[in-house]
């Protein structure tokens, strides 16, 4: 497919986004991470959608986050209880702080679905600690490849913290898709630094 330069107007209500898609395909040395942060890790086999939709929301309001929100409950449950997806909670004392979810489901590879702290988390080394913790699981399986893709809505700094943690570009690609705010799925006042059209 063959884009023509320059700019192209998009309809009110949609969003545009840069996607850049990371991979790995071998095991990095974890980074160092400050010690005695107040984290454990929390594997949530069989996790109840509810929560699995809270935690999403919490963690992607202010990134956009909505295809999981979209779902129905049985095109969720198909994805998030599969065997070969695993969802993690990091958890600071009896709270939810993110959501690490890992999907084995193509032989040979996993790819870095989901990761993201809540607001109150970022910026405390729980990133760092977290994206440790992918890694080891993530390579705990026989796989060749670990891969992930953010875009432009999410933190600025993602794809440099992917770089740290051992990823390399390998793709970009333009994704259009209805702004969440303009079908209610969040609030008009979410993400305020991406003006709603």
């Amino acid at each position: 497919m063959s884009l023509a330069d320059g700019y192209t107007d998009l309809p009110p209500g949609k969003l545009a986004n840069v996607v850049t898609n990371l991979e790995m395909c071998e095991r990095p040395p974890l980074r160092p991470q400050p010690h005695a942060l107040p984290y454990e890790l929390q594997r949530m086999e069989h996790p109840a959608l509810d929560w699995y939709r809270s935690i999403f929301r919490r963690v992607g309001e202010s990134y956009l986050w909505a295809s999981r929100l979209l779902m129905t409950d049985e095109q969720l449950a198909a994805i998030v209880r599969d065997p070969a997806v695993e969802i993690y909670a990091p958890r600071a004392g009896s709270e939810d702080a993110g959501l690490l979810e890992l999907d084995f489901r193509n032989a040979g590879e996993c790819e870095l679905t989901f990761f993201g702290l809540t607001q109150e988390h970022v910026g405390k080394g729980a990133g760092r600690w977290l994206m440790n913790r992918a890694v080891e699981i993530a390579w705990s399986h026989p796989i060749r490849r670990f891969w992930v893709h953010t875009c432009t809505l999410d933190h600025p700094s993602a794809v440099d913290f992917y770089r740290r943690s051992g990823f390399v570009p390998f793709k970009r690609q333009i994704e259009i898709h209805d702004d969440p705010r303009a079908i209610g799925i969040y609030p008009k006042s979410a993400a305020p630094h991406v003006p709603l059209l």
